[in-house]
């Protein structure tokens, strides 16, 4: 029958030594449920040898008749992905065309099987037993050790010689003292062996208490072990492999026994790296005997014959020094990376630049960082930049290519980041034509760390042709110290995986580092490691302009002006032709006279649209852009307005000569902090006294003693000349034609 994964080839993932009784019967009653047989379970029960007992299997099978929560295949998968099975990645599936290949995974693919040459093994010219031995013994303990070795065995029903417990209190050190005293009789010494069978020894060191998995006190080695193949096959394979071996000895028999250094720091890591070893293994080509991953496991011994055929060293201390080293090698050549190239190859042909995707600042497949103060509206910026890919039109100024665009939201929940994408949409004034080219992906209180969601996104993202994806913030998924450059340096490196594997941008915002920003460059401004700014291909920095009082007067003018010139333009479009100067369309004062007599009827509406506008003024932040690019020249900064939720490029150069906060020196800071005052209390003044004169005649122009009796009125005594003074210095005049009564001129210190 047909089976969605092959259990068999899994049940090689898992050693039935290592399990526990339930364990063993479970994965009977998941091989019973999909199909298999009793004689499966059989076959790979028989690799537990010291706890295997003919027929007990086929016994068992018989009560497995089935329950309502069934044991499934699927615990067999896990076991063996808990021993190192990996399931062959979906990412890179497709459906077959008649020219595709199909091959096999060579990842950790090092030896060629179709061109390895055998290598053969010599037996020592000088056969001398003693010196194999504590050759043997000095090279994988220390004298202390104690070493578990068999001489003694018995015959099973098919004849076969098999080992006893044998014997684990005595010290390498012991042994190889009294080795050199036995005159060459190792019977002496361990007891007299079969020469029939030969005689085995543990390689790994015991607690002098048992011969069990819990007596091995240091997991320093493992057994390789191949059997099914040529001898000088396996030695060439092995070799080829650079495997870290200790000690490789012929077993008398079809095999070689490599002892590999494993040095591992529990039983656990020990199960991981010989699940790795092993696998490695089998992807060269070496037929690995899987019942040799236990770690009391007992090898071949040399120094005694066996069937005639002597059991020897054929070499030591060969391959990597250490585990660690042989598998960083392992990995480093199957690193996938590019061989180098000739320029000469390429350079009457060069490759075609990936596009532009922000003409001038990044190119599409490239990395993009946004940095700025937590109030820049930095998640804005990014949602403008979606819009404008989405819709192919300008972002801060520079145009951007159309196409679709993923925003991993991190940090806003779903319905308030929708809300976002609208409100931005219609502050931009931008009808919604190809909002299908934007995705989000909402993961607030979902989000992992980067190197967990890299994967994940990528697989979701595979086949959906993304141009840019937008990851907004990236503290959510920060992973390890951003102060530290190699932890920073893989965080950062998840960015190239995603931008690789989907041939989109990667765009994405931090914030900045605590402190004054103004006096610094862009490139140092970010949070954390230099990495963040040297990692992207295009940095774009936001710094807040320190946005004088002189300014936002004129922003005010400005906003007071385009109120009056709208009601003009619906109200009275000949008026505002005829009769408005271009000197009148600059000045907020003028078209309030204009509106006076011209459209009278709508100085309501114009002061409270006023109102609006300048609490809008008020509540502006000005900002400035600037970049650090790999791939482009530096552009001139861009300046722009922040006016919730959106910024707009300052077009007119109004903020072209402002600087950014924390640029001026102390003593000018201080300067100016007391024009502002000082500017603001005479502004105060004025108001107060502009209030004086509209309310203490009810409203009609008053005189100098009804100014006097108001003011006294408050608890402030003034004198007249006083009053005469502000009546000057505010833009008032004394008509003596009408009354002595006060009244508003042109001119006078407005600030």
């Amino acid at each position: 029958m047909e089976h969605k994964l092959d259990l068999i080839a899994l049940l090689t993932y898992i050693d039935p030594a290592f399990l526990s009784y339930q364990e063993w019967v479970n994965v009977g009653m998941a091989l019973k449920y999909e199909g298999y047989t009793a004689a499966d379970w059989d076959d790979w029960s028989k690799r537990d040898g010291s706890r295997y007992h003919p027929g007990e299997c086929f016994k068992k099978w018989t009560t497995f008749e089935g329950s309502g929560m069934p044991v499934t295949g699927a615990t067999i998968t896990q076991m063996a992905k808990d021993n190192g099975w990996m399931p062959r990645s979906t990412r890179d599936d497709h459906e077959l065309d008649w020219n595709d290949e199909i091959a096999g995974n060579d990842e950790y693919v090092v030896v060629d099987k179709n061109w390895i040459e055998g290598k053969e093994i010599h037996e020592p010219a000088d056969w001398n037993p003693v010196q194999q031995l504590t050759t043997y013994l000095a090279t994988l303990f220390e004298a202390s050790e104690n070493v578990g070795y068999v001489v003694d065995t018995w015959q099973n029903d098919d004849g076969k010689y098999l080992p006893t417990k044998g014997a684990w209190d005595r010290t390498a050190g012991e042994l190889i003292q009294a080795l050199n005293e036995c005159n060459g009789d190792i019977g002496a010494v361990l007891g007299d062996y079969n020469s029939a069978a030969g005689a085995w020894i543990r390689f790994n060191p015991l607690d002098g208490k048992g011969v069990k998995n819990e007596n091995v006190s240091d997991f320093r080695y493992a057994l390789v072990e191949s059997d099914t193949m040529d001898i000088e096959k396996q030695n060439a394979i092995m070799r080829e492999l650079d495997l870290p071996i200790a000690v490789m000895v012929y077993s008398g028999g079809k095999s070689i026994h490599a002892i590999v250094r494993i040095d591992a720091a529990n039983y656990d890591e020990y199960r991981k790296r010989v699940d790795y070893l092993y696998n490695i293994c089998k992807k060269n080509g070496l037929n690995i005997d899987n019942q040799n991953r236990n770690p009391s496991r007992l090898s071949r011994m040399p120094g005694v014959e066996r069937n005639e055929k002597k059991q020897f060293i054929i070499d030591t201390n060969i391959g990597k020094s250490s585990w660690d080293e042989w598998q960083n090698w392992i990995e480093d050549v199957n690193d996938d990376l590019p061989d180098p190239e000739k320029l000469t190859d390429f350079w009457d042909n060069m490759p075609k630049l990936a596009p532009p995707l922000i003409e001038g600042v990044l190119r599409q497949g490239h990395k993009m960082l946004i940095a700025g103060p937590s109030k820049a509206g930095k998640s804005f910026t990014l949602i403008e930049l979606s819009i404008a890919l989405a819709e192919g039109i300008k972002w801060l100024g520079w145009s951007c290519m159309q196409g679709k665009v993923l925003y991993v939201n991190l940090e806003l929940d779903r319905a308030s980041c929708l809300h976002r994408f609208k409100d931005v949409y219609q502050a931009l004034g931008l009808s919604p034509r190809n909002i299908d080219n934007i995705e989000i992906w909402n993961l607030r209180g979902k989000s992992v760390p980067m190197d967990k969601l890299a994967p994940k996104l990528i697989r979701r993202a595979a086949k959906k042709g993304y141009i840019a994806v937008i990851i907004d913030p990236i503290y959510k998924v920060l992973t390890g110290d951003e102060n530290s450059a190699d932890q920073m340096a893989h965080f950062t490196n998840q960015f190239d995986k995603i931008a690789t594997e989907l041939g989109a941008s990667v765009i994405y915002c931090h914030h900045h580092s605590k402190g004054s920003q103004g006096g610094k460059k862009s490139m140092d401004r970010a949070s954390g490691s230099g990495v963040f700014a040297r990692d992207p291909d295009a940095l774009i920095d936001l710094v807040e302009l320190d946005v004088t009082e002189a300014l936002l007067k004129q922003e005010e003018n400005k906003a007071i002006c385009n109120v009056y010139q709208h009601l003009f333009e619906t109200f009275n479009h000949d008026y505002l032709l005829e009769h408005i100067s271009q000197d009148d369309l600059l000045s907020a004062k003028a078209m309030e006279e204009h509106a006076k007599r011209a459209i009278p009827g709508q100085i309501a509406a114009a002061r409270e649209r006023i109102s609006q506008v300048v609490r809008s003024v008020r509540s502006r932040s000005a900002w400035r852009v600037e970049g650090t690019l790999r791939e482009y020249a530096k552009f001139e900064p861009v300046n722009m307005w922040f006016q919730y939720p959106i910024h707009k490029v300052d077009e007119v150069g109004s903020l072209k000569d402002i600087d950014p906060e924390g640029d001026k020196p102390a003593w000018q800071k201080a300067t100016n902090k007391r024009k502002d005052s000082a500017k603001k209390e005479r502004r105060n003044k004025a108001e107060e006294f502009e209030e004086a004169v509209n309310n203490c005649n009810f409203g009609e122009p008053p005189t100098v003693k009804d100014l006097m009796d108001w003011y006294s009125s408050t608890g402030k005594e003034v004198a007249e000349r006083t009053v005469r003074d502000w009546v000057k210095k505010y833009g008032y005049m004394i008509d003596k034609n009408n009354g002595n009564v006060i009244v508003k001129i042109d001119g006078g210190d407005h600030d």
